[in-house]
């Protein structure tokens, strides 16, 4: 079910009046969609954040904007202040309920890998997976449990179990976390330059020679 959002109308589009409404604690967003015409709203920041945080970046949105009919939409994306850690511009992008659509969905590593408790170094290349589903069915995250990978042991997307109402769009031998034995760490940080040229011992600078 999709958790809703208030929205007003945004008509006036001049700075002075963009400026207004972030300091009343609004921001300015756009709706846009697949054929449909782009819409400018605004929506209070704190419930956005709010909603986010609770549901997920991949929630499902109710936008209810006055005195037009709701509509379904994801945050598409967002514009942050770098100085006052604030948002100052979102897009919301409306989505067909029954169509697919492909998302980037958190991945969590839950569990302690044996191979940390022996020592081993848990490496995780991986922190988000390329889904594909309807909107409905988008899983707030993927959870993996590593509690048994040994040192020299990977897990990789196909070792994800299989789901009825999503697919893992990446490809199937994608590392998602590996154990490493300290040795091999060091090995990896300490390996020469393939590239260098080798130096010569005893070698003698003869430019005094030549002259």
């Amino acid at each position: 079910m999709a958790v809703k959002l208030k929205a007003a109308k945004r008509e006036d589009l001049t700075k002075s009046s963009t400026k207004q409404l972030r300091n009343s604690g609004r921001v300015p967003a756009v709706v846009y969609g697949k054929e449909k015409e782009a819409k400018t709203i605004s929506v209070d920041s704190i419930e956005l954040v709010k909603t986010v945080r609770d549901e997920g970046r991949n929630a499902i949105i109710s936008l209810d904007v006055e005195n037009d009919s709701a509509v379904d939409v994801m945050l598409h994306e967002y514009q942050m202040d770098p100085i006052r850690d604030e948002l100052v511009h979102v897009d919301f992008y409306i989505v067909n309920m029954s169509e697919e659509m492909d998302v980037e969905v958190p991945l969590r590593l839950e569990g302690e890998a044996q191979g940390s408790k022996d020592g081993g170094v848990l490496q995780q290349p991986l922190y988000e997976l390329q889904v594909r589903a309807k909107p409905k069915d988008i899983p707030e995250e993927i959870t993996v449990d590593i509690s048994s990978l040994q040192i020299g042991e990977s897990i990789a997307v196909v070792d994800l179990p299989k789901a009825d109402n999503y697919e893992i769009l990446e490809e199937d031998e994608t590392t998602i976390a590996t154990v490493l034995a300290p040795d091999t760490l060091d090995d990896v940080e300490e390996a020469p330059d393939e590239n260098a040229e080798p130096e010569l011992v005893g070698a003698e600078d003869n430019s005094d020679e030549e002259k």
